[in-house]
């Protein structure tokens, strides 16, 4: 969400337009015209017009024969160069493809991305259920996550709650905490249990483990790393969870050393 505040005096107005009705577009998988989307971004149709044609010719919209526009394939190709990114050095994917072939579990690393909580890789696991909002880039959600839990613990209790507060605690599920003070008081039993845990907050029926892989002064190198399970298969299996984690964690913390180095 932008805050009007923090906008920039020299903000360029055209591609602040611009992105927002890329945003518009992205929004409306059927495809929206021109008309449509001068209404949802409130411009008008002349200036959309010829957002709209500069968006084309780049390749990040597409115009279809019924004169509705969706996104295009350049969008696609940033979202690779982002998950390249994201997911760090070769040694690490490698970790994490290793870990979720040894468990049948799918792992996922996480990290602060611009002060917020975000999935950076991803290796599915064959015996967990599929989560199809858990794909690098995906920032919603850090109170009700193994993982955002796990990097909110890094944080001082006013970080955590100035963070709670702009981020809000939405109620994923029935057992989603929704109180800073039931928030506080999981992120100490993570801390006595030597990982961080959620059984059904995000998704009925699934669980999920934290572990930190490297703290660092920085709060932008911090790094997590979880998985997900069936949230009966957890409760019988914690300690094994926890091992597992804490092992490939220190694969990974290993491969982000050597690059380093």
């Amino acid at each position: 969400m932008r805050d009007p505040l923090a906008e920039p005096s020299d903000l360029i107005r055209s591609v602040s337009r611009a992105l927002r009705v890329l945003e518009s577009v992205g929004r409306a998988p059927r495809g929206l015209t021109v008309k449509q989307i001068a209404r949802r971004c409130e411009l008008t149709v002349a200036t959309t017009y010829h957002l709209v044609r500069t968006l084309a010719y780049e390749g990040y919209v597409i115009r279809r024969e019924d004169g509705t526009y969706i996104v295009g394939l350049e969008v696609a190709d940033r979202y690779r160069e982002l998950v390249t990114a994201f997911r760090g050095p070769q040694a690490v994917g490698e970790s994490l493809r290793r870990a979720a072939a040894d468990t049948g579990w799918s792992h996922y690393l996480g990290r602060f991305v611009g002060g917020q909580v975000a999935i950076t890789a991803v290796a599915e696991g064959p015996r967990s259920p599929y989560l199809e909002d858990l794909v690098p880039g995906f920032d919603e959600g850090a109170h009700a996550t193994a993982l955002g839990k796990s990097l909110l613990a890094t944080l001082s209790a006013d970080q955590r709650f100035r963070y709670l507060r702009e981020y809000g605690m939405r109620p994923f599920t029935n057992a989603t905490l929704t109180t800073t003070e039931a928030f506080e008081a999981d992120l100490a039993a993570g801390d006595r249990r030597g990982m961080q845990l959620e059984l059904g907050q995000f998704r009925q029926g699934v669980a999920c483990a934290a572990v930190l892989v490297t703290p660092d002064k920085d709060i932008e190198r911090r790094v997590v790393l979880a998985c997900a399970l069936p949230a009966s298969e957890m409760m019988t299996s914690a300690r094994v969870v926890r091992a597992k984690l804490l092992t490939a964690a220190r694969s990974i913390a290993d491969g982000i050393a050597a690059d380093v180095v």
